[in-house]
């Protein structure tokens, strides 16, 4: 196949596997999606009065951070698609640190919570609130995780070109951007939906 047929081919970005664990992951959460919009439709009163003592400026601010983070994300793969590591590294970095930056937002305001006796246990609400942030947070720590094993691979300034390293940075990113459109439903949800 010559260069120019093989551009033509359309192919999901990334590994097969990867979007089958994403479709399944996404199943998921849209499982405890529906599952918490029918416990809120059976106590709405609890769960708006609950939804007060949250911030809804740090939920807006996670959710800018991810955005962001995700919007690094796309013009780093490009610039690595493009051969051009020089430009992808710093913005794969940018990336990593806005991950980062979520995680210390989200540990800011959970300690928040927790200190003004706000727990897990306080309500239903509550409940859902930090059992799903919770998972969600799990997913951002290994989307860090994927996104630094691009970032720190072996050679990958040598090998920006090759099929494998691009299909394996395709696949951090796809994950990534998963993690992001998870908090954005999540941050509708919990934090705006009366």
């Amino acid at each position: 196949m010559t260069s120019s047929t093989r551009a033509d081919v359309r192919r999901l970005p990334g590994e097969e596997g990867v979007w089958l664990f994403i479709f399944g992951d996404m199943l998921v959460f849209g499982l405890f999606f529906v599952t918490y919009v029918y416990y809120r439709s059976q106590q709405v009163a609890l769960y708006d009065e609950s939804q007060l003592r949250l911030s809804q400026g740090m939920g807006l601010m996670n959710t800018l951070i991810l955005l962001t983070s995700s919007w690094l994300l796309a013009l780093s793969l490009r610039a690595f698609r493009r051969s051009s590591v020089v430009l992808a590294r710093p913005l794969l970095v940018a990336t990593v640190v806005f991950g980062c930056a979520f995680v210390v937002c989200k540990g800011v305001e959970w300690s928040d919570k927790i200190t003004h006796g706000i727990t897990v246990m306080s309500n239903e609400f509550f409940m859902f609130y930090f059992m799903f942030t919770g998972i969600h947070l799990i997913h951002v720590l290994i989307g860090l995780g994927v996104l630094g094993f691009v970032l720190t691979r072996p050679n990958w300034l040598q090998r920006s070109t090759s099929d494998q390293a691009v299909s394996t940075f395709e696949s951090g990113a796809a994950f990534w951007h998963l993690v992001d459109l998870l908090w954005v439903v999540l941050f509708a949800l919990i934090y705006l939906m009366r």
